[in-house]
């Protein structure tokens, strides 16, 4: 059985928000509501953090270290512990956040407005209600499925468009392995262009046939 090749499918890219789709998703939210503001921590802290879905909804406060290396911790797959960096802006907003008052029994980090844990159809819910907003200022967010999952991807090709290497991304997203993190590479059409601007291309030339001064004698002496 183990010598059975395994069944061809077809592979699509993974699909990623570019910068200003970000910029406009994170406009959204109307941060002079409660749960506005949550929506607003919640995608920037996925969105710079690249965790799974279940790690962004199981986060709890004393998840979050502040100090010098301020990161976040989470239990991924296998029950490995990784610790995510937060950048400056991150780590601010979540301070903020942490000043309001909790709900439930205070645990959650991005709890629900019963202060419960959020579910998975309640985050689908909040992502695809600031994307249709969002939409109507950045137009190609209408045609993208906006998830966890691809703000996971954005975060893997913004480390990967800037230089770091795979390894270290795939410690980042806590991937078992390096090969894993092969998908970023073929998604980005960006990397591809930089590698073709670093080549020397065949000089093309399209123009119409003209033939040489034997071949018009030729004709016309029949």
């Amino acid at each position: 059985m183990l010598a059975i090749p395994t069944k061809r499918f077809t592979r699509t890219l993974v699909s990623f928000l570019s910068r200003p789709e970000v910029d406009a998703l994170l406009a959204t939210p109307d941060r002079s509501t409660w749960s506005g503001r949550r929506d607003y921590v919640f995608i920037l802290t996925a969105v710079q953090t690249g965790l799974r879905l279940s790690e962004m909804t199981g986060l709890k406060r004393e998840d979050l270290i502040f100090g010098a290396g301020a990161h976040v911790r989470v239990i991924g797959k296998g029950r490995k512990e990784r610790c995510i960096p937060l950048a400056k802006p991150t780590r601010t907003v979540l301070q903020t956040w942490l000043t309001e008052p909790p709900r439930g029994n205070g645990d959650v980090l991005f709890p629900s407005t019963r202060g419960q844990r959020l579910s998975v159809h309640g985050v689908q819910y909040l992502l695809n209600k600031h994307r249709l907003v969002a939409g109507k200022v950045c137009g190609s967010l209408l045609e993208k499925r906006v998830t966890v999952h691809c703000l996971r991807h954005t975060m893997a090709m913004e480390l990967l468009q800037s230089g770091v290497d795979r390894s270290v991304i795939a410690l980042w997203l806590g991937h078992e392995s390096v090969e894993t993190t092969q998908i970023y590479l073929e998604a980005t059409l960006a990397m591809k262009e930089q590698a073709l601007a670093k080549t020397t291309p065949p000089q093309g030339k399209l123009g119409r046939y003209q033939p040489g001064d034997e071949l018009l004698n030729f004709l016309n002496s029949l």
